[in-house]
């Protein structure tokens, strides 16, 4: 290894992946920051890299096969390169260790989700023993108090407020790798908070496996109402938005506090994941179509201008041509803002793994395209009837080869996953600021739009 510029220790460079969701990219970030503090050095360079961390996902296969390829991928480097550990985290750590160890050679150490706090300990394990491994039982909450080391270009962040998931839907394996349901105590969130908006933070996303159920276990009540009246007394932060709400637990408190409270966006991700009883009850899901009907009228009668966004899955086992129907027209008649579709994936150890009737990949598939040509044509209708109208954009960056066209989102856009307004503009922006914007165009799922005179 190379040495410092006093020469008095090695230089570990530690080369971090972080695949799958954002509560996956708050560990990473947690994990970054106790690496810095602890004296290794980052780097983006494969070449320079003597220890590779990849913290993996597998909520899906094809989310599996992306790790699993990753890490073959980079233990390459240990033939071509200086690398000299290849550490494994999260979730695919976490659900195969096993499988790792005996398909997976080149990996040399594991780090389990509820044990990321530990990766100093299993890095310096793995260098000087040729192995290392942190996993602990999965109550209880990491410590986190290195801080976070953002990776979002510092704009926007996540801020994950519980861990783990008591939902049990039959096709989910998040509460067998993730544990149950553990709410970050209500202080800790706003400290955090606080540091990420002296930080430059403006946006704040709330994560975790069930927003909507934060505080249940450890004040005795839903607590996410007031945890949003707190944030919203801090300086500096300007939306805040909510993702992965499950709709039997939005309640007229939840829905009168985002009403209320002017930094909360009218925005709300929603995952219905169907829409026919039949299949709902088969999934272990605890809504109706009739109760998820009557929580989108509550949140469009308190406010009309909420942008709901919503997954499904298609072809869960047993799910008929009528079903599928069923789902098309329910997605028209409540024209979801955002909607994602995913193929259901056979997920050994979940219930359904051994539901008879599976379904074909190619049928799930064609019916994937069904439910994303609808909602494509649903939301050109909606943007175009947005043409003309005026829209506050937060700004991201700058389009690449194009002279004064730069690219952000409105309130009824969440990072990475919605859709962008291109904003033509004779003047320079910077990341982070909002600007009004006249749309003029549409593109799909983006819309284009012109900077409003100051």
């Amino acid at each position: 290894m190379n040495q410092t510029h006093e020469g008095k220790q090695p230089v570990t460079n530690v080369l971090f992946v972080s695949l799958g969701c954002d509560k996956n990219k708050v560990d990473s970030e947690h994990m970054l920051s106790i690496l810095r503090r602890n004296g290794f050095t980052l780097t983006d360079d494969e070449a320079q890299a003597d220890v590779v961390v990849v913290n993996s996902c597998c909520f899906i296969r094809d989310a599996m096969e992306e790790s699993i390829n990753t890490i073959i991928e980079l233990g390459s480097l240990k033939e071509t390169g200086r690398l000299k550990a290849l550490i494994v985290a999260g979730c695919l750590a976490e659900r195969f260790e096993d499988d790792i160890r005996k398909d997976l050679p080149e990996v040399d150490g594991i780090v389990g989700t509820n044990s990321y706090d530990a990766i100093v300990s299993v890095i310096q394990s793995v260098l000087a023993t040729g192995s290392g491994r942190a996993k602990r039982e999965l109550t209880g909450l990491c410590d986190d108090s290195a801080g976070r080391t953002l990776t979002t270009g510092g704009h926007y962040e996540y801020l994950k407020i519980a861990e783990g998931c008591d939902k049990n839907c039959t096709y989910c394996v998040i509460p067998s790798i993730r544990g149950r349901y553990r709410s970050i105590p209500m202080e800790r969130l706003i400290e955090e908070a606080k540091t990420l908006a002296a930080d430059g933070v403006q946006e704040l996303v709330l994560v975790a496996q069930e927003v909507t159920l934060y505080g249940v276990d450890l004040y005795g009540k839903k607590s996410l109402p007031e945890l949003l009246e707190r944030l919203q007394e801090i300086d500096g932060l300007r939306w805040i938005r909510l993702l992965y709400c499950y709709p039997e637990e939005i309640d007229g408190e939840l829905i009168a506090a985002m009403a209320r409270l002017s930094k909360v966006c009218h925005y709300i991700d929603m995952p219905i994941q169907h829409a026919d009883d039949t299949i709902l009850r088969r999934m272990g899901r605890r809504t109706s179509r009739e109760d998820i009907e009557r929580v989108i009228h509550s949140l469009r009668t308190a406010m009309p201008d909420i942008a709901i966004r919503t997954t499904v899955i298609c072809g869960f086992p047993g799910e008929s041509e009528e079903a599928h129907r069923t789902l098309l027209r329910f997605i028209e008649k409540m024209r979801f803002d955002r909607l994602g579709a995913f193929a259901y994936s056979q997920e050994e150890g979940t219930p359904a793994y051994g539901f008879d009737d599976q379904i074909d990949e190619d049928t799930k598939n064609a019916r994937v395209e069904d439910v994303m040509l609808l909602q494509m044509r649903l939301i050109e209708e909606d943007n175009e009837a947005l043409i003309g109208s005026r829209q506050t954009v937060f700004i991201e960056g700058k389009v690449a080869d194009e002279d004064n066209v730069y690219i952000g989102r409105t309130y009824r856009d969440a990072p990475d996953v919605d859709g962008y307004v291109f904003v033509e503009c004779p003047y320079e922006l910077y990341s982070g600021r909002f600007i009004e914007t006249v749309i003029d165009g549409v593109n799909e799922y983006d819309l284009i739009g012109t900077v409003l005179d100051e």
